[in-house]
Parts: structure tokens; C-alpha cells; sequence
């Protein structure tokens, strides 16, 4: 509600924008550009025997790879079409296929679905592109069923249209021409939707498949006129397995790349745009910009997607190991997640056992930072170029645990060994450490890694994600009331509260900040954490009214980040300024109804849920019964570093806000949680040898014994 107000507050204030009119338009209008669709077509496809013309091609223009995530999880020829057409991530909303076949009429076709696409919710901006370059006064030329469909206007029309490109006979009269070079993808189409198996085709028939569209490219290139920009891509998925895709920028004046047309590696300049803050990677919805940038045509407030542009080299073999690498992590990631919510409900069941016998602490110890170091291992162990092994799944797993292994052993290991916040002080370091550092470089650990994102699934490109944000926000809170426990101890509370509050600050600007951290959600829940935490930290309660209050400081302070990101140029905008943009003009509750839909599912996940109740099972009960539970170690705990329940507090309820204010929903939780119960339960076992002290007495209804019995207990069994 309070973005909606400060949006609308912005909305009033700006100057209204002055249409251009068609004559202005027409003498700005700049060249003329042919957009190339073929879906399915990967890098992987391309090689100098196979693919003369798209080598030719490749070799001649800028390179990068196509995330071509629209709505589901993989996505079709007809939704890919869709997207350009609308300049938005669009769906037709079911398993789909092929793009509908256009009605001929005279010289051009209408596409008669697109009045029916305006009345769903994920297809609202249909017509998008053929409207703007039709109100700019110029005329839409298709070949092929998705090209009308992306160039069709609100009402269908197309002025010209062909089936194939032996058809068009004027290639020169209109300056926006689309062909839909289909061959690849349709074998593919079972009962017209793709099909549920990742490869449906042996791989000598899809190489036959592949000659046959470079073939058909390569009719299209000697038919256009010269000077023509061309943007060509691999709009759509052909199987159940997303992957990253072809995308080709040629711009008059290109030369060639080393290496390209004569074959070998072809070498050029790297296609990327400021939507994914990556220099080699696009997605579906910045091709309607780019289209309509070459025409001298300003993009419609309702496109999203960001013109291409040209960055420093890249090979063919780059962008082959960019789709390796991302769809190494994407298979990964569910055996990962499973493995590691086994581990994790394992862990406290033997914690359960051992404790209540009071056996082997030490190895419950030693157990609980090594579980606690496995997800800041998931991130460095990008540090390593893994994808290049001959084996990059084994490698990678090989990786994050070595990487654990390593940041145990330090906090094990290190000097500060000797006092039981040492080492959860070390792992929390560490992880804050790791991801700060990564938001500041770029986010290159983040990126295509198990606990982070991959521009195959296409959620994230950039900034930090909603589990690394429960993960920073839970190592900066857990470390900073480490570090209060010395201040408070030393007479200098003031200064903890600053610490707390001064570090958490930074840290949350960081993760909420546009072009860093990019993270909406992570302000408004970590705003509340960092409060909580240092109130406890100066001995001040916590009410539900101050709780509610300090929610709302955190919409207060992201909803200013954002409508400042909003204020800058259209170009320099990162989704937070684009969203503000979108409630201005209505078009924001489509994703808001995904994002909700997303976020409820996570209840049901049966890799994260498992995480939270086992671990918050054992906190609560080792708290409310820890002669039985725990032997008492997480409130001797508690009584020795009072700052640890502190710090502990404000990351659960940054972890809970994080949960209802996420898509990602039980992740942020699971994460925190998997964080930050370990970390305290370590503190505990390294408190249990020591005497108990007077307030250690009172908390735990009177001594322990060595079966960590109380008194009261020992009392009803005699």
C-alpha cells in the first residue's frame, strides 16, 4: 500500500509525456531490422560443417546467450512469441505448442487469437510491438506463423504476410520484418504441446533438423536488403528441460570475427543488456525493445525487457559452458536440496539421541559447524572453474565439499577455537564475508550455484537471492551479537546496540540496493531483524506492536530505494524501479498473483519444510525441556551470551517475514533455520563441560546432572 501511495505521489508530480506524432516518428525512425526466430536452437547446434550459414553469421555479429524463461518452467514456441510480441513475459496458459496459423488477407494476415490473448492474464500485452511500429507510421512484414504472432497489432493485423519466404515478394517495403524458422522445434510437438522427455529426437535426426534451418536462415539472409539489422534467436525451448539459447546481434557495419566465417572459434563481441546486469546474457522480452530501437521507436511503458547491447568478446565456446554450467546446477539442485534435508532431520535426530544420554558433545559439536559451513561452501566453490571438468556434476559436488570440509576446519582450527562463540562466530564470518564480497564483484558465486540462481531457470540474473539474503541476514545478525556479548560483558552496551545496528544497516542497504543486492523483499524482513536483535541486545522487550512497526519500517525504507531506482533513466533501471513503474500504470498485480502462488507452494516442499520443523522442533523443545531434550546446553547457552538469543531471535524473525514476503517463501526460513540452530547448539556443547552458574541455575529449574537431568526429574524417580 505504501509503494502504491509513493508511486502515485511520483505519477502526479512527473510531467505528463508528450506522444510523438506518426510524421515525427516516421523522421526519426533509424533503419530497417529483420528479427529471426528459431526455437530450439542452441549454441551446441552450431559448427562450420553443419551450420555454414549460422556459423557465417555468428561470425559476423555480436554473440550471447538467451534465457528464454517466460511463464513456466520450460517455454514453448508459441509463448516465446508471444513474449516478443508483448515486450513482457506472456503465456497462453497451458502446456502449449506451436503459434496459431494467421488468417490471410489480402497481402497480409490477421492472427485472429489475439483478441482472445488480451482477455488472459498472462497474455495481456499481446500486439504490443506491431501497435508501437504501427502508430510510428510504418508497416509489419512476416514469414511464418510466430512472426505474425509477434508482429501482429492489438487487432491481428499484419500488412504483409507468407508462409515461407519464397512468398514475400517485396522484402524491402516494410522497414519491421519477422520470419519464423520453425523446422527445429516442430518434429518435437507431441499432441501439440512439447514434450515431457528433456530429448525426444536421437541426435542424428536433430543434426538433420539443424541443416534444415540453416538452411532456411540462410534463405532468409540472401532475400534481405542490404544494410538490414538482424537479430536472430532461439526463442523457445523443444523439450522438458530448460536451456540457455542462440542470440545473434548483427549490426550494419559489423566485420567479421576472427575465426568465424572461415570456421574455427568464432570470437566477437558479447550480446548482454541491463536487464540481467550481464554482459553475454539477454532474455525473451529485451528483443522488443531492441526491435523497436532499431526503428527509431520509443518502447511502450508496459515493455519491461531492456535493448541489447554489444560488450567485450566471447567465443561460442564460452556461451556453450555458460548452458553446461546452468543446467549442471539446475539438475543438481533438487538431488542437492533432498540430500541436504536428509542430513539436516538426521542430524538432530542423532543430536536428540546422543544428548539425552550426554554422549560424545564433542562430535555434536564438530557435526553442527560442519553443517552449518555447507551453504556458504555451495557459493565459493565457484571460485573454481568446475564446468570445464570432463565430469562437472561430480566436480561440483566434489567442490562443496572440500569447500566444507576447509571453512570447518578454520573455524575448528583457528585461535578463537578456545571460546565457545568462536567458531559459529568464524562460520558466520565467513558467510557474511563471502556474500558481501560477492554483491560487491558482481555476483559471480551466486550465479549458477546450488543455493543461488542460474539464468536457466531464469527467476534471478543478478543481485542476491532469497536464499543468500536468509543467509546473509542470519550470519550478519548471529555475528554482530557475538560481538555484542563483549561489549555488553565490558560495560559498553551503547556501543553493541550501534554495532548491531550500524552492521546490519550496511548490510541491508547492500542487499536492497539497485544494481547489488536488487532484493525487495530481503529490506522489509531484514529491517525488523536487525531491530529485534538490537533491542534484545539493550535489554529492551519486544511486542507484537513494535514488531508490526519495524515490518513496516522495512516497506518504508524499500519503497524509497525503489522509487528512487525508478526516477533514474528507463535504461538504467533494475526491476525495483521497473515494479514501481508498473504500479503507476496498473500492470503489477500479474506478477504479484504469481509471486503469491509461488510462495504458497513452497509450504508444501518437501526439501524445505523438513528443515524448519525438525530444526525448530528441537530449539522449542530444547528450550522448554532441556533437562530431557538437550541436556540443557541451548539455555546454558543462552545464560553465558545472552547476545546469542539475540542474534538468534532477529534472524528467525527476519527468516519468518522473509517467508510471507518472498516468492521464495519456506526457503528464506529453511535457510536461516539451517544457519543459525547449529551455530547455537555448538555454543551449547562447548558450554556444557563448564560449572553452572547462578543464573545458569535459575534458567534451567535447578542443576543438571551428567545425564543433563535436573533435580525435579531425579525427585519423581525415586
Amino acid at each position: 500500500m505504501l509503494l502504491l501511495l509513493v508511486s502515485s505521489a511520483v505519477w502526479w508530480a512527473a510531467p505528463p509525456a508528450q506522444a510523438a506524432s506518426p510524421q515525427a516518428a516516421r523522421e526519426d525512425a533509424g533503419g530497417r531490422v529483420a528479427f529471426i526466430g528459431v526455437p530450439g536452437l542452441m549454441w551446441d547446434d552450431l559448427d562450420p560443417a553443419d551450420t555454414p550459414r549460422l556459423w557465417r553469421l555468428a561470425g559476423q555479429s555480436g554473440i550471447g546467450s538467451l534465457s528464454v524463461k517466460a511463464v513456466g518452467t520450460v517455454t514453448c514456441a508459441y509463448d516465446g512469441w508471444l513474449t516478443v510480441a508483448s515486450g513482457v513475459r506472456s503465456a497462453v496458459g497451458r502446456r502449449c505448442g506451436m503459434p496459431p496459423e494467421p488468417v490471410a488477407q489480402e497481402s497480409g494476415a490477421v492472427v485472429s487469437e489475439v483478441p482472445g490473448l488480451l482477455q488472459l492474464r498472462d497474455g495481456a500485452y499481446a500486439g504490443t510491438l506491431g501497435t508501437a511500429v504501427h502508430a510510428a507510421g510504418q508497416c509489419t512484414a512476416a514469414v511464418g506463423p510466430g512472426a505474425a504472432l509477434a508482429l501482429a497489432d492489438r487487432t491481428g493485423k499484419v500488412d504483409l504476410y507468407a508462409a515461407e519466404p519464397a512468398g514475400l515478394a517485396d522484402w524491402s517495403r516494410c522497414r519491421m520484418l519477422a520470419v519464423d524458422v520453425d523446422v527445429l522445434v516442430k518434429p518435437y510437438i507431441v499432441d501439440g504441446k512439447l514434450p515431457l522427455e528433456p530429448e525426444l529426437l536421437a541426435p542424428e535426426r536433430r543434426r538433420a533438423l539443424v541443416r534444415e534451418a540453416d538452411a532456411k536462415v540462410g534463405a532468409a539472409l540472401d532475400k534481405l536488403p542490404p544494410g538490414t539489422e538482424i537479430v536472430l534467436a532461439g526463442i523457445g525451448d523443444h523439450g522438458s528441460v530448460p536451456h540457455l539459447r542462440v542470440a545473434m546481434w548483427q549490426r550494419p557495419g559489423m566485420a567479421a570475427a576472427p575465426g568465424g566465417p572461415g570456421g574455427g572459434q568464432v570470437a566477437g563481441p558479447s550480446v548482454g543488456a541491463n536487464s540481467t546486469r550481464r554482459a553475454d546474457i539477454v532474455v525473451l522480452p529485451d528483443i522488443t525493445p531492441t526491435l523497436l530501437n532499431a526503428l527509431g521507436i520509443a518502447p511502450p511503458s508496459t515493455v519491461i525487457g531492456l535493448p541489447w547491447q554489444l560488450g567485450e568478446r566471447t567465443t561460442i565456446d564460452d556461451l556453450r559452458r555458460a548452458d553446461l554450467k546452468g543446467t549442471a546446477v539446475r539438475g543438481t539442485t533438487g538431488v542437492f536440496f533432498t540430500a541436504f534435508a536428509i542430513v539436516q532431520v538426521a542430524f538432530y535426530a542423532l543430536a536428540y539421541f546422543l544428548l539425552s544420554r550426554r554422549r560424545r558433545l564433542g562430535a555434536i559439536g564438530v557435526a553442527a559447524i560442519v553443517l552449518a559451513s555447507i551453504p556458504v561452501s555451495t557459493y565459493a566453490v565457484n571460485l573454481v572453474p568446475w564446468e570445464r571438468s570432463p565430469y562437472p556434476v561430480p566436480t561440483l559436488i566434489g567442490g562443496v565439499l572440500a569447500s566444507t570440509a576447509l571453512i570447518a576446519a578454520v573455524a575448528l582450527g583457528g585461535p578463537w577455537r578456545r571460546h565457545p562463540l568462536g567458531p559459529p562466530a568464524a562460520v558466520a564470518a565467513t558467510t557474511a564475508a563471502v556474500l558481501v564480497g560477492d554483491l560487491l564483484t558482481g555476483t559471480t558465486l551466486q550465479f549458477n550455484s546450488l543455493m543461488g540462481y542460474t539464468a536457466v531457470v531464469g527467476g534471478r540474473y543478478y543481485g542476491l537471492a532469497n536464499i543468500p539474503f536468509a543467509l546473509l541476514a542470519t550470519a550478519v545478525l548471529m555475528v554482530t551479537a557475538v560481538a555484542a556479548e563483549h561489549f555488553v560483558r565490558v560495560g559498553r552496551k551503547r556501543l553493541a546496540v550501534a554495532g548491531v545496528t550500524g552492521l546490519g544497516v550496511v548490510a541491508m542497504l547492500l542487499a536492497g540496493w539497485p544494481g547489488v543486492g536488487s532484493d525487495f523483499g530481503g529490506v522489509i524482513a531484514f529491517v525488523p531483524g536487525i531491530a529485534v536483535t538490537a533491542l534484545l541486545v539493550a535489554g529492551k522487550r519486544v511486542s507484537v506492536v513494535k514488531l508490526a512497526a519495524f515490518c513496516a519500517l522495512g516497506g518504508v525504507a524499500v519503497s524509497i530505494i525503489a522509487v528512487l531506482d525508478h526516477l533514474r533513466p528507463p535504461a538504467s533501471q533494475t526491476h525495483l524501479g521497473r515494479f514501481v513503474g508498473q504500479v503507476i500504470d496498473g500492470t503489477f498485480l500479474p506478477m504479484i498473483g504469481r509471486k503469491l502462488g509461488a510462495m504458497l507452494n513452497t509450504m508444501l516442499s518437501p526439501n524445505l519444510m523438513p528443515i524448519v520443523l525438525a530444526g525448530l522442533a528441537f530449539l522449542i523443545f530444547a528450550v522448554l525441556r532441556p533437562g530431557q531434550i538437550s541436556a540443557g546446553i541451548v539455555p546454558k547457552a543462552f545464560a553465558r551470551a545472552p547476545m546469542l538469543r539475540a542474534g538468534l531471535v532477529g534472524a528467525l524473525v527476519s527468516g519468518v517475514v522473509g517467508m510471507l514476503v518472498n516468492d521464495s517463501g519456506t526457503a528464506v526460513l529453511s535457510m536461516a533455520v539451517a544457519l543459525a540452530v547449529p551455530l547455537v547448539l555448538h555454543a551449547g556443547v562447548r558450554s556444557a563441560g563448564e560449572p553452572d552458574s547462578p543464573a545458569e541455575v535459575e534458567l534451567l529449574g535447578g542443576p543438571v546432572d551428567e545425564r543433563g537431568r535436573h533435580d525435579d526429574v531425579l525427585a519423581g524417580e525415586t
